[in-house]
């Protein structure tokens, strides 16, 4: 009898699990990223900076979020953008490559790309190659933009791709081969691919994957976006598919693609620049990609930058070069922390942690992330007696141990970044609502309107977006900003009329209930200046209704007070000429109107909502027309320097039914880090309320602004 031997037939049938198991084995060797990346576009943010996460969707940055590696050492113009980072086909060697530019000189100034080259990403050598220098045929160069590397298997080299523009012709990808020391190009660069429609593409990101190349670029012009090219060669052959796949309407740049540690896809994220933020997607296939912004957050705000994944050891090397006992405890990631602000001493080795007020302080966990290289202990978990002791070590450092203290501050009163506040308290719900303006967008360029409701003034749900300009406004889809709104019964029913500013002009959307759905009228209400002004904005309306007459009034301005009666309809003016109210030099905009026994009060905000010193004044008056009488001392609410407390303004007011008691709402940079952001603090903001108090005389006390806030009504 012959035997058989049918061990092949059982190797086939385990081949795909052995190299499925291989594949997740080779994966699995990376742990972590690391993200590198600019922040903006003055000198001091043209530089590399680093940031680390262990999931590749919660970033940390490294060195206080300050550069890794000076400009001025590697670069031509003493400035470097758009950073992409390579591991080498050794799997240990690093490559680097970024536009040598300060944009401060313009943007056809740059010539020169910067090559950097690692073994163990802290230590880096660098080189500077200038197209028009270093090749004859491109000496008319003026733009040498986004550089990024990428191995030639075939060839057995490096290289490196770019977009580039001679005179005003459309910017082009460009290729080109470097020697091996990383220190020089050495072949003439070759047009890799350009914009079949004759327009401007940069930007580009090349990813292989099941050996096809796909590259992601930015269009440039009318429509501009991310769109990808794919091909079954590196060097040519890329085939357009032509539609663009940000998921955003915003203007975006910077695509850069990742592949996740755990196998299940790829990130694409871009630079929204005009917002100040980024945007994540996740895909499988390269082509379709759904947004994964919720799970993502960053303690930093970068500009085109590139993810590598890194193994255990790299990301130790980089705790202990760059990360900070003070980053590790600011990576507190319990829900119940309002984060934007954490407060850190570095001297004195304390932590402030504010918590919402329903927070059990005799069990409260930080949830400090944890990083390789770093280790953390707690002298206990009670936090309702004392603060409680935490040492943190970094390997190659010595311990360090800070006092943690946990704070049940009232304000913010809303999570996150919010404006211009407008507070209603509808008699329908029996609930207070705060309309602000939605901020944390880069020079003011939000463009939707959310709502927050509450029983007692404390503890607010977010209702989600009640308007949003691109969807929903047909006339505009930019600035949305300082909203008020007024509930009215019509024919027996409640109605919500809510007046916005979107574009600089004025609209009114009208509602059933306070959280909407909203639907737009179809045209601005207020378009042009009145009559005679010839400066400021049409923005920041305010909506009162005379208790005395039951007449009601918008009003609006930015620089000038306007002033116009509706009709019943409370979607149009009676008149086609608002009257000016006169008010003295202090006033710049944010108007707010009210009533209380037998008096008209004004309130508006002085100075300009990026100074620390924007603060509020008030006017009284016997009609809400005026004219105004002005107190000398007539200051409602300015910053509170002892508390860090700064620009303090644009605010209204909300008296709780049936009493005479009155809260301000107002807005301040956010703190504690808003006084160290210069103008962008004036677009990172937050809503905080207040007690306002009345003199017997009825003069309006000066309102000191808290980080306790109030207690909730009952």
């Amino acid at each position: 009898m012959i035997k058989k031997n049918y061990w092949w037939v059982g190797f086939l049938l385990l081949f795909p699990a052995l190299v499925k198991a291989q594949a997740k084995t080779a994966a699995s060797k990376y742990t972590g990223y690391l993200f590198t990346y600019f922040t903006g576009n003055s000198k001091e943010e043209e530089a590399i900076r680093f940031a680390i996460s262990t999931d590749g969707y919660h970033f940390q940055a490294l060195n206080n979020n300050q550069p890794v590696i000076a400009s001025s050492a590697i670069s031509a113009t003493g400035g470097v953008r758009d950073p992409h980072i390579l591991r080498g086909a050794d799997g240990k060697t690093f490559y680097m490559v970024a536009t040598d530019m300060v944009s401060a000189n313009g943007w056809d100034s740059n010539r020169a790309m910067v090559l950097l080259k690692s073994t163990d990403l802290v230590n880096w050598t660098s080189a500077i190659i200038n197209i028009p220098q270093t090749f004859k045929a491109f000496e008319k160069v003026n733009r040498v933009w986004a550089p990024q590397t990428i191995y030639d298997a075939k060839k057995g080299k490096y290289m490196v791709y770019w977009s580039m523009r001679a005179g005003n012709d459309p910017d082009v990808i460009y290729y080109a081969y470097t020697n091996k020391e990383f220190t020089a190009l050495e072949t003439e660069p070759k047009q890799l691919f350009f914009s079949p429609n004759n327009g401007a593409c940069i930007d580009g990101d090349i990813v292989e994957k099941n050996g096809r190349f796909h590259l992601f670029f930015k269009t440039e012009g009318q429509g501009a976006g991310i769109k990808v090219a794919v091909s079954d060669k590196l060097t040519e052959g890329y085939t357009l598919r032509d539609s663009y796949v940000q998921q955003t309407k915003d203007p975006v740049e910077g695509a850069g693609v990742f592949k996740l540690n755990d196998g299940s896809g790829y990130i694409l994220m871009y630079d929204v620049y005009t917002k100040g933020r980024y945007q994540f997607t996740k895909t499988t296939d390269l082509e379709h990609f759904k947004v994964v912004d919720e799970q993502v957050s960053m303690n930093f705000h970068p500009r085109h930058g590139t993810v590598l994944p890194i193994t255990r050891q790299e990301m130790e090397r980089l705790t202990a070069k760059w990360l900070s006992v003070a980053d590790v405890l600011g990576t507190a990631q319990s829900k119940q922390i309002k984060k934007n602000n954490i407060v850190l001493d570095t001297a004195a080795k304390k932590l402030w942690l504010p918590v919402l007020d329903n927070t059990a302080l005799n069990k409260f966990d930080p949830q400090f992330k944890s990083f390789p290289g770093v280790k953390i202990s707690a002298s206990g978990a009670d936090f309702s007696k004392k603060p409680v002791a935490y040492t943190v070590s970094i390997t190659g450092r010595k311990p360090e141990t800070w006092q943690v203290q946990v704070l049940q501050n009232g304000n913010p009163v809303l999570a996150g970044y919010y404006a211009d506040p407008e507070i209603l308290y509808s008699e329908k719900t029996k609930r207070y609502y705060i309309y602000p303006t939605s901020d944390g967008f880069t020079g003011w360029a939000g463009n939707y309107f959310k709502v927050f409701s509450s029983a007692d003034l404390t503890n607010w749900k977010d209702e989600g977006v009640m308007l949003d300009l691109p969807k929903q406004v047909g006339w505009a889809n930019r600035n949305a900003w300082a909203p008020c709104i007024i509930e009215k019964k019509i024919n027996g029913q409640y109605k919500y009329f809510y007046y916005f500013t979107a574009a600089q002009k004025i609209g009114v959307a009208v509602a059933d209930e306070p959280t909407g759905p909203f639907v737009d009228s179809g045209k601005p209400l207020v378009a042009a200046k009145p009559a005679g002004i010839k400066g400021g904005q049409e923005i920041d309306p305010d909506v009162f209704t005379d208790p005395q007459t039951g007449k009601s009034y918008l009003y609006w301005g930015n620089g000038y007070m306007a002033v116009a009666e509706l009709n019943e309809d409370m979607t149009s003016f009676k008149t086609d000429a608002p009257q000016i109210i006169k008010v003295d030099k202090t006033y710049r905009e944010g108007t707010y109107v009210f009533y209380r026994k037998g008096t008209y009060y004004f309130m508006w905000s002085e100075d300009d909502t990026r100074s620390p010193n924007y603060r509020v004044r008030y006017g009284t008056a016997t009609s809400p027309t005026g004219p105004l009488t002005i107190p000398a001392d007539n200051i409602v609410i300015q910053k509170n320097e002892a508390e860090g407390i700064y620009g303090a303004g644009h605010n209204s007011v909300i008296q709780i039914p049936g009493t005479d008691d009155w809260y301000i709402v107002y807005h301040r940079f956010t703190y504690p880090n808003g006084i160290k952001m210069g103008s962008a603090a004036g677009y990172n903001r937050e809503v905080c309320i207040d007690k306002l108090v009345f003199n017997a005389d009825g003069s309006i006390r000066q309102t000191i602004p808290t980080h306790k806030g109030v207690p909730a009504i009952k």
